[in-house]
């Protein structure tokens, strides 16, 4: 797990130079900011569903990890939302606010092993969306 964790930093991190050169040579600081924002954000989204996929397979043991782990992933996608005018990157915020909800409802009404693929598939696309 480890590795995995150093290759998506490192991942991100040559992603990130590669938006901040991009950016910083076709427009100014600020798209430079709001695209390493929302890498920096949907790396940390990621962080969240992986946590969010061992909640839910402990969830027997400790039901409330799986709600802070939704949290997580809900505070993140505010700060992106709070951050972008990209009409792509608020579709996949919705897409993914809307799977977080769907577990939610899912957990409320008595699921305690929800099916977690649309919140990363989301995701998915999310991070998809925040790479050039």
């Amino acid at each position: 797990m480890a590795a995995s964790h150093r290759r998506r930093t490192t991942a991100v991190a040559a992603t990130l130079a590669a938006v901040a050169l991009t950016a910083g040579l076709t427009t100014g600081c600020d798209a430079v900011d709001k695209a390493l924002d929302c890498v920096q954000t949907a790396d940390a989204i990621a962080d969240s569903v992986t946590d969010l996929q061992q909640a839910v397979e402990n969830a027997a043991n400790d039901p409330a990890q799986v709600d802070q782990s939704l949290d997580s992933i809900e505070k993140n996608l505010d700060k992106i939302d709070d951050k972008t005018d990209n009409a792509d990157v608020n579709k996949a915020v919705d897409d993914l606010t809307q799977a977080v909800g769907n577990v939610r409802t899912a957990i409320r009404n008595g699921d305690n092993t929800p099916d977690i693929s649309p919140v990363t598939d989301a995701a998915g696309e999310l991070t998809k969306v925040c790479t050039p």
